[in-house]
């Protein structure tokens, strides 16, 4: 699939990411492929997922593109840190491979712009994921085919918020020509029809889809705050 077709298929869609963190009970290949396969019959357009196992299974279950990553630590450039991990997720079957494209250097000491030609050469796409407006368009230059604004709140020095960073959505659709990918913290449909109208090109919806450990924790949070009638009094 060339960029302008999956483009063009992405357009105004919701992209569904099925992962869990390390210790979570969801974190199991076929739990998340039964996860992807609910994402695709509630209609979404794209999945993304962590991992060449969890990439290869998903993409042999489900009949959507795959955005495929390689998380490898949990500090510094960890999304696809190296082009070996990029490698890798090609040849799962990823349709994109998504990498950190921040300005932090990168564990193998190669550069974004040479990941991208490595995932390239290999079949793939590529989806930058950022955390500024600057890393965007830097990403953009260096052959990126989507810039999403993953990583924004999560690098010292970006905002942090409770919602997703609407404005960097609206500043890198305005700077930029390849599509914009909004994603981090979209809670709700709202949200997600919000991004779209700020000027992305397609929407990454994870945790409040699929985490139900990370919901769960929300609801039992909210209810422990109190006070309520008959809540125990704290401290």
């Amino acid at each position: 699939m060339n960029a302008q077709h999956l483009a063009d298929t992405l357009r105004g869609r919701l992209i569904v990411s099925c992962q869990a963190p390390p210790g979570d009970p969801m974190r199991d290949t076929a739990t998340l492929v039964r996860l992807a396969r609910a994402a695709a019959a509630g209609g979404g357009s794209a999945i993304r997922a962590n991992e060449p196992e969890v990439v290869a299974a998903i993409v042999a279950a489900v009949d959507l593109p795959v955005i495929g990553l390689w998380k490898d630590g949990d500090t510094g450039v960890y999304i696809t840190p190296t082009v070996r991990h990029a490698l890798a997720v090609a040849e799962a079957g990823a349709a994109v491979v998504a990498a950190d494209a921040t300005d932090r250097p990168r564990p193998d000491g190669s550069t974004f712009a040479e990941l991208v030609n490595a995932a390239h050469a290999a079949g793939a796409l590529v989806m930058a994921d950022v955390a500024t407006l600057a890393e965007g368009v830097t990403a953009a230059a260096q052959g990126a085919d989507f810039v999403s604004t993953t990583l924004s709140g999560y690098v010292p020095g970006t905002p942090k918020q409770a919602g997703p960073d609407l404005a960097l959505v609206a500043s890198l659709a305005a700077a930029i020509s390849v599509p914009v990918v909004a994603e981090g913290r979209i809670s709700s449909p709202e949200e997600a029809a919000e991004a779209l109208a700020r000027g992305a090109h397609s929407v990454v919806v994870g945790t409040a889809i699929t985490a139900p450990t990370a919901l769960t924790s929300r609801f039992v949070g909210a209810l422990e705050q109190g006070p309520w009638p008959g809540h125990p009094v704290r401290g």
